[in-house]
């Protein structure tokens, strides 16, 4: 790493320094911070059942009759419902390795910045805001660009860059012609990917809401029915968060 890893003022200041208004900041960061405090929520379980996978009991049916615990990477997805939630998040799947759950925090903290450039109305005039629905697919390369430009690692910038649905590939860029430049915007990493996936839960739409994962399979859906597949593969992977507490905790609606 030669770039900046920007603490909690750091952060702040990027957002305000690229905010054209109040009313934007309001909106865009907190969007940020719930999917931060998701993110981080789905990261402790991966981690929590990654410090299990040697004492996780095992289904003797499935084991020949051993019903003992194993080192065994490759158990069942069943097997992280009978683990007591983390963090309010239940399921999910014991992952390679153990996750560093400051990374996921900061890149949860930056994913959506880009977004501040893509506002058709900014708040600064006193009008609602609204965005600029054919731009907006720009917005996580306009993060990118804007983070390294701040002098920002390209480990973190690249949370703004490779978060787009459920991972937007380059044949997905060419096929739909979207005004990308042809390239992979897909994590690399599972930091990269479990933000990401918190980033489905809520929606920064006027007024903001969050989502459950049923309400989001149905927006995957839209894109077609292997977008919605690969959308419940990573709920099958990094389980279910508990996002009616959040919802009350932030007063907004939830989509179901």
């Amino acid at each position: 790493m030669t770039g900046l890893i920007p603490n909690m003022q750091q952060i702040d200041d990027l957002h305000r320094r690229i905010s054209p208004s109040e009313a934007a900041y309001d909106l865009i960061h907190t969007h940020c911070v719930i999917v931060a405090t998701i993110a981080r929520a789905l990261a402790r379980r991966q981690n929590a059942l990654f410090m299990r996978r040697c004492t996780l009991p095992v289904d003797s049916s499935e084991r020949g009759g051993d019903s003992h615990g194993g080192c065994d990477p490759s158990t069942s997805s069943s097997e992280g419902f009978m683990v007591p939630p983390t963090e309010g998040v239940v399921g999910g799947t014991i992952p390679p390795h153990y996750l560093d759950e400051r990374m996921v925090v900061v890149g949860g903290l930056l994913h959506d910045i880009g977004t501040y450039r893509v506002l058709a109305h900014d708040g600064s005039d006193g009008r609602a805001l609204k965005f600029d629905g054919p731009r907006y697919i720009l917005h996580g390369l306009l993060g990118y660009e804007y983070l390294k430009e701040q002098g920002v690692d390209e480990s973190i910038a690249e949370f703004a860059r490779n978060h787009t649905g459920v991972g937007l590939t380059r044949e997905q860029v060419v096929e739909q012609n979207l005004p990308l430049p042809p390239d992979n915007y897909s994590p690399m990493t599972l930091e990269q990917e479990v933000v990401m996936v918190a980033d489905k839960y809520h929606s920064k739409s006027i007024p903001p809401r969050f989502l459950t994962a049923e309400a989001y399979e149905r927006k995957a859906a839209r894109y077609g029915e292997a977008n919605r597949r690969a959308w419940m593969e990573l709920v099958r992977k990094y389980g279910v968060p508990d996002i009616d507490s959040l919802a009350r905790q932030y007063d907004m609606p939830v989509s179901r």
